[in-house]
């Protein structure tokens, strides 16, 4: 079927453009500074590339129809699977060195993100070339600028400024325990490092909007990736053996509000307040027990009757 091939090329390359171009766009570097080297963006455009040619060769080989090559896709998932895990070793190593932890629940999250990447530059490139084959390279571009919108929706995500309030709050001392508000965070014992604290530090105050934002900002992990995020963005004096100087959210256990200190480089309190309300919200941490409550009344009610 010689004839065919032209037609056959031109939508596999609409599919690969349309993917690969998304899978740029998806790779940048944000607040969480990762990835932020040449070869780590190398490998993740090139294994896009590839993602978006298995979605783009998919659609001729349905139409021929060449069922049997279509279970290379399965092989493909295989493939994005073993990228999530190499990302998640890669931040643990890094994790070693790091000064203020991400977190065990932040780098799953991270690593999780980079596979579901792989999957939506897949169908955009898999969208695109359906549109190409069906309706013409006009109609192909529409659906590519479509789908690149949708995976940008997708990866966007819910942020802790989306169900807390953060407000500034007041850093003071206990004898020598240090208090956000009346939030206890750690035991400084010399006076010297208690007073370049009051002097030097920031503090802000979470306050969840409900139920399940308290349940959300009560996880650890979550906790960690707050000052995590701050760090990152204010930076931290912190050094090796000053555990004074760690970033830390430390929970109120009646209220559920979280006070995070910091003593950053930058002392700016717009600029942390920034920071936390940026940090997204881990899929580990999301926690909706209020939907909980209707379902386990219910099965009472069902059990006394």
């Amino acid at each position: 079927m010689p004839e065919y091939m032209p037609d056959y090329l031109t939508v596999i390359l609409a599919g690969i453009l349309a993917g690969t171009i998304t899978r740029f766009v998806l790779l940048r570097i944000d607040y969480r500074q990762y990835p932020g080297y040449p070869h780590g963006y190398l490998a993740h455009i090139f294994i896009g590339f590839i993602a978006s040619a298995l979605g783009a060769v998919a659609v001729p080989a349905i139409i021929k129809p060449d069922f049997t090559a279509v279970t290379f896709l399965a092989l493909a998932a295989q493939q994005f699977r073993e990228i999530r895990t190499m990302e998640r070793r890669t931040l643990e190593s890094l994790e070693r060195t790091e000064l203020v932890k991400r977190g065990l629940d932040y780098i799953e999250g991270i690593a999780r993100t980079f596979e579901a990447r792989n999957y939506l530059v897949m169908g955009t490139s898999f969208a695109t070339s359906v549109a190409a084959q069906f309706a013409g390279i006009p109609a192909a571009f529409i659906v590519a600028a479509l789908s690149l919108l949708v995976s940008l929706h997708f990866m966007s995500g819910e942020v802790i400024g989306d169900i807390c309030d953060v407000v500034p709050a007041r850093l003071s001392f206990d004898g020598a325990i240090l208090k956000v508000d009346d939030i206890s965070i750690i035991n400084v014992g010399l006076k010297p490092m208690r007073e370049k604290i009051l002097n030097e530090g920031l503090a802000v105050m979470v306050k969840p909007h409900g139920g399940n934002a308290r349940a959300t900002v009560h996880d650890m992990g979550q906790r960690s990736a707050v000052a995590f995020n701050a760090a990152v963005i204010l930076g931290t004096k912190k050094d090796v053996d000053i555990p004074e100087f760690t970033p830390l959210a430390r929970k109120n256990p009646d209220t559920g509000e979280v006070g995070l200190y910091i003593l950053p480089v930058e002392k700016d309190m717009e600029q942390l307040i920034a920071a936390v309300k940026l940090t997204p919200i881990l899929e580990s941490a999301r926690s909706k027990p209020l939907k909980a409550g209707p379902v386990i009344k219910e099965a009472r009610n069902k059990k006394v009757n």
